[in-house]
């Protein structure tokens, strides 16, 4: 018999319930990750007690989704969502149920679910329930839809994404029939929302197997949620975009980065806007793309200094890993040049050395003081300065500086 060790406001909560007659059990993702022996992010529960007895026998609750039989009930400071047994009424936008009922019976709960992997439920009193054999498809590492893969794609579109998502995360492969009908639903996917796509996108990029979007682009999926994936597959180049992504870290920015490496800022920036990431994303994103496709190796110290300015050094060092793993699929030597330009950035950094504007030891006022200079005469004297000081070093004092400009 399958043992699942929940924590213990989990299974106090559990307890409280089947004390007052009810029915409850942990379900979905939390049961399948406990069974991958995988720490479960949250513990959601199901129950055949209606929300008004939940709130009756909890002292402290919120009405996070009443509307939809769901209550948060708070221990300790932490949120446990408890969930009625539910059948979901008829599905008009593609996403969301019109209504719902709630039902006494746990397998009719399940039967709305996604995936078989994510409709089992336990409790220590019966054990696993597993209606759909989602034990089954654990152990033949498959993604299959709960009952017909048509009618649970029709429910909700964002399952089509989910589902390649789902074989990311787990290395799983796909089911034929559920394959399938993902391929003759793809279309439906721009009934969802940019930021849902947006999520599943980056949950598929930062799991072990971002390879899986070529799996989505074979499926017609990318054509309505990633168009940049099909552009490359066009161009022969989704392959090795794919290996370039294998070989960053799971960072968010550098496999995004790795998606428009072969698109310029602007196109980067506007895709990225698109998909409503925050400006944060596609700053940092569109900078790297840029800075990969536009520069080269900065052959001295003087260089790498210049470069770490004109790049950005907030980036800089994300830039130096990204570059690492374009250069590696690119079959380039990461050449000792590299290495250097690496340990020199961080000598650099360590020692406070100019790369910047405010490191200058000079400022705007000391150049209007001068009599010389107004407006955006300013800046740019300013700005050659700088390339002085970084070229050398040791012009960066208040008197040379201020002699250089007099001459």
């Amino acid at each position: 018999m399958t043992k699942i060790k929940m924590p213990k406001n989990v299974a106090m909560i559990i307890n409280i319930l089947q004390k007052n007659g009810y029915e409850a059990y942990i379900v979905g993702g939390c049961v399948r990750d406990a069974i991958l022996n995988k720490e479960p992010n949250d513990w959601d529960i199901t129950t055949s007690a209606l929300p008004e007895d939940v709130k009756r026998i909890f002292h402290k609750t919120i009405d996070t989704g009443i509307q939809h039989g769901t209550v948060t009930v708070m221990i300790e400071k932490t949120g446990y969502e408890i969930t009625t047994y539910r059948i979901d009424g008829e599905y008009e936008d593609g996403r969301h149920p019109k209504d719902v009922l709630f039902t006494r019976n746990l397998v009719e709960d399940l039967k709305r679910r996604d995936f078989t992997i994510n409709a089992m439920a336990y409790n220590d009193k019966d054990g696993l329930v597993d209606e759909f054999d989602g034990i089954g498809d654990l152990e033949r590492k498959i993604i299959r839809c709960v009952g017909n893969p048509m009618d649970r794609f029709h429910e909700d579109a964002l399952r089509i994404l989910r589902a390649v998502r789902f074989a990311a995360n787990l290395g799983f492969d796909i089911d034929e029939d559920t394959k399938k009908a993902a391929a003759e639903l793809a279309p439906t996917l721009k009934k969802i929302s940019k930021e849902r796509i947006q999520t599943e996108l980056d949950k598929m990029f930062l799991s072990d197997h971002p390879e899986m979007l070529e799996e989505a682009c074979n499926l017609g999926i990318t054509r309505e949620v990633l168009a940049e994936a099909n552009h490359l597959k066009e161009q022969d180049k989704l392959t090795e975009v794919i290996e370039i992504m294998n070989q960053m870290e799971k960072n968010h920015y550098l496999r995004w980065a790795s998606v428009y490496i072969y698109s310029d800022k602007t196109r980067t920036q506007e895709a990225l806007k698109a998909l409503k990431f925050d400006n944060h994303t596609i700053d940092i994103c569109s900078r790297i793309v840029n800075a990969v496709n536009t520069r080269k190796l900065p052959q001295n110290r003087a260089e790498v200094r210049k470069d770490i300015y004109e790049v950005g050094q907030d980036i800089y060092e994300l830039y130096l890993k990204f570059l690492r793993g374009y250069l590696t699929v690119k079959n380039a030597d990461i050449s000792e040049r590299y290495c250097q330009i690496c340990e020199e950035y961080q000598d650099i950094i360590e020692k406070g050395e100019c790369i910047s504007l405010k490191q200058l030891c000079i400022n705007g006022k000391d150049l209007i003081q001068t009599g010389m200079f107004r407006g955006t005469a300013i800046g740019e004297e300013l700005n050659k300065l700088l390339y002085m000081v970084m070229e050398q070093p040791e012009l960066n004092q208040r008197e040379k500086l201020l002699e250089l400009i007099l001459k």
